[in-house]
């Protein structure tokens, strides 16, 4: 075929049909979104959109419930309180908390840096301190839950103002709490593969990847910087307004 010939071929496929039907076959044949991406990267990013959507529902019900209650909202700062011996320091364990998760990003980061130079020693231990911290954090959610519980707070009653404040805090620190704890879980499972060298031999099981690519890590580590991300936005939302 001569280059004039292939050049009006090229052209008349390159047109599109009128109206949706041409809109339809543009977007199915367009392959730069998701060219080179693997599979579960993709299902990763379109279930974090999802989990997007949830929290955001969330918190904007938080916000909704809150500026239209007629009763006082309670005052949060003194409600997370803790005393050492001394005066009560408002937000404290919050503050405690949020730090050692934000770190765990940190950690994360360089599992991943090192899981890409097939590191497996610091690999694995990243990933051990990452769980580490999300445990802990999970830890002190328990110890704030329990205070509040001791004080009588609950999700249909509260002593200290609205009684929307019980409901909204348990759903709200819950629904986060139990997605870090998923992650810990998952953290833990990876580490364990990476330390044996099933990436390296690419032995079959779960989370298994092609032989010597362990951006099962990377993956895993795109969950754990949302729930970080998502923890930001609850802390600001609803421990600082």
């Amino acid at each position: 075929m001569s280059p004039q010939k292939s050049n009006t071929a090229v052209g008349q496929s390159a047109e599109l049909k009128p109206g949706l039907v041409g809109l339809a076959e543009d977007w199915s044949s367009d392959q730069r979104a998701f060219k080179n991406v693997p599979w579960g990267k993709a299902m990763m990013w379109i279930f974090l959109l999802s989990d997007t959507f949830i929290f955001s529902v969330f918190l904007i019900g938080y916000m909704t419930a809150r500026m239209s209650t007629a009763v006082d909202w309670p005052p949060v700062s003194e409600i997370f309180a803790l005393s050492f011996g001394g005066d009560p320091i408002p937000l404290v364990l919050i503050a405690i908390m949020t730090f050692i998760l934000i770190t765990s990003s940190g950690t994360m980061v360089l599992a991943v840096n090192y899981g890409y130079r097939k590191d497996r020693k610091k690999t694995t231990i990243l990933l051990l301190i990452t769980a580490l911290m999300g445990a802990s954090f999970v830890g002190m959610q328990a110890l704030e839950w329990s205070k509040l519980i001791s004080d009588g707070v609950r999700p249909w009653e509260n002593p200290f103002g609205a009684s929307q404040f019980g409901s909204a805090f348990f759903m709200i620190t819950g629904f986060h709490g139990f997605h870090v704890s998923v992650g810990v879980v998952f953290l833990l499972l990876i580490a364990r593969k990476v330390w044996r060298g099933d990436y390296d031999t690419e032995k079959k099981g779960f989370f298994t990847s092609q032989k010597g690519n362990y951006e099962i890590v990377e993956t895993m580590g795109l969950y754990w910087h949302f729930v970080d991300l998502v923890w930001v936005f609850i802390f600001a939302f609803f421990y600082l307004w």
